[in-house]
């Protein structure tokens, strides 16, 4: 493997250790310099794969996603994860997206407009088609259910029906609008169902299916009431994709011990008289792009402005979504843990907690905030000194690159989720990292991306001693040790970045004829 960075011999040059004892020295690296340039100037990182890409895809035919909602085209880089790697994709191929508008209204037709080659088809849900089916099944069923929160699953039949109508509606505005060689990537929770449907209005053409959140255990997924019929939907894709192996695991565990089917050759499974392929396909991000935010004007800004405010002290950052399976009150608890057996880190480390709130009428949603709030405020009342308060908690969004810049002035990038899919905050932590001294990234086990990243620090997010322990250790790190996690990390990033994902995926899909 390539070193990606050379770690220099001189002592001058050497980026000051991010120990509690660091005082107040700034790394040699002025804030926000551009070190992805020289880097691939220097051939010590791998060049992006995304112009090499586009010749093979554009041969292809047209790609059609589906997804829950259509993000912006114009602005996905903005938006990032989802949205970066359809717009890429589709805009290679001349290719549709269609989903919900975001808009709640009582109109039914679909709306198309085309920008930047890419078709968007819309259509709006009515307040009840959003109350059962997103708010309700989607959200207050099958994203707890899959997050193996099973107390908050709420099992109500209603919400069932509703998430059926949607994903019928959905279909029957989608089959006028295709081709008869077109690829159909469907996308997530929302829309598990949704290629049954359009295999019973007659649609013959590929379609695969990419699930984004985890797939629970069989027996987890067997207290569903309906468990055997989405899971006998999914056998009218022709390619279902998880984020982990472990979660294509599952999957086929299920599939043989609870619907008596079978495994056939290579990666493939049949069952209710269809083969499907079966595949993991670790979602990455676009790495070169995020580390180059740093460089930008609020990249740099917001670096600047927080070392200034730190006055010499450590941040520690998360970032989350506000929501039940990120484990952030067990993270505060963690925090508080930290500062109670390491007093002397006080006033000399902080914890910025970043959660905008989402799906605001769920009212597993509201109490999730009424927690954190309270804790903040508790450990704040019990800790904090008049130029010390441990923790700040904000409840806005910060746009990308102003993350990135964030990022890249704190020494550890907290993420300790309960369950996740993936987690690509992790990656843009790293890939936001000044490589010559790059901060510490503590992850949990249970994310999907602990799979790829295991030269983090790998913790249990249910045990708080083992957290707050893996923090002063993170904060004690070595710089050598930490430019070689950081190193390896980076590079994995590269390898698997999200132009290698949807490549995959897409190549996977048009291979996926002959297993039928």
């Amino acid at each position: 493997m390539t070193d990606i960075v050379d770690t220099p011999t001189e002592p001058e040059n050497e980026a000051p250790e991010r120990g509690l004892d660091a005082g107040t020295a700034e790394p040699t690296e002025t804030a926000g310099e551009d070190i992805v340039t020289p880097l691939l100037a220097a051939g010590l990182l791998p060049e992006p794969r995304r112009t090499a890409r586009k010749t093979a895809l554009a041969r292809k035919q047209r790609l059609v996603a589906v997804s829950n909602r259509v993000g912006p085209v114009r602005s996905a880089s903005r938006a990032g994860g989802l949205a970066v790697a359809l717009v890429d994709t589709l805009r290679e191929t001349g290719g549709l997206w269609f989903g919900w508008s975001g808009k709640i209204a009582d109109e039914g037709a679909v709306r198309t407009e085309r920008s930047s080659g890419i078709t968007t088809a819309t259509l709006d849900l009515s307040q009840d088609e959003f109350d059962e089916y997103y708010n309700g099944f989607a959200n207050r069923c099958l994203w707890p259910l899959f997050h193996y929160r099973m107390d908050l699953t709420a099992y109500d039949r209603r919400f069932y029906d509703g998430y059926l109508r949607v994903n019928r509606r959905f279909a029957d505005a989608l089959v006028p609008l295709l081709k008869s060689d077109d690829l159909l990537w469907v996308h997530d929770y929302h829309l598990l169902p949704f290629g049954q449907v359009l295999r019973e209005l007659g649609v013959q053409q590929l379609i695969g299916f990419f699930l984004h959140i985890p797939f629970p255990s069989r027996e987890v997924l067997a207290t569903l009431p309906h468990h055997h019929s989405l899971v006998r939907a999914l056998f009218s894709y022709d390619l279902v994709g998880f984020q982990t192996e472990a979660d294509s695991g599952r999957f086929v565990d299920y599939v043989l011990n609870e619907v008596e089917g079978s495994s056939l050759v290579g990666d493939v499974l049949h069952a209710f008289g269809r083969n499907v392929r079966v595949m993991d396909f670790p979602i990455g991000i676009d790495t070169g792009e995020y580390a180059s935010f740093t460089n930008t004007e609020d990249g740099r800004r917001q670096t600047e402005r927080v070392r200034a405010a730190l006055r010499g002290r450590a941040q520690i950052i998360g970032v989350d979504r506000l929501d039940y399976t990120k484990g952030l009150p067990d993270r505060f608890i963690a925090f508080e843990h930290f500062l109670d057996n390491y007093p002397e880190a006080h006033g000399r480390v902080e914890l910025l907690q970043i959660a905008p709130t989402s799906r605001g009428e769920v009212p597993e949603y509201v109490n999730i905030r009424e927690q954190l709030e309270q804790a903040a405020g508790r450990i704040n009342s019990r800790h904090a000194e008049v130029d010390w308060t441990p923790i700040r908690y904000m409840n806005r969004t910060v746009s990308r690159r102003a993350l990135a810049g964030l990022f890249r002035a704190s020494a550890i990038g907290l993420v300790t989720p309960l369950r996740d899919g993936m987690n690509l905050v992790a990656k843009e932590y790293v890939a936001a990292q000044d490589p010559q001294d790059p901060g510490v990234l503590i992850l949990s086990r249970f994310a999907g991306a602990a799979q790829q990243m295991s030269a983090a620090l790998i913790v249990n997010p249910y045990d708080p001693v083992s957290v707050a322990e893996n923090i002063n250790r993170a904060l004690q790190m070595p710089l050598a040790e930490r430019r070689a996690r950081h190193q390896t990390l980076l590079q994995g990033l590269y390898d698997e970045d999200l132009a290698h994902w949807r490549q995959r995926f897409v190549t996977a899909l048009s291979e996926a004829a002959a297993t039928r």
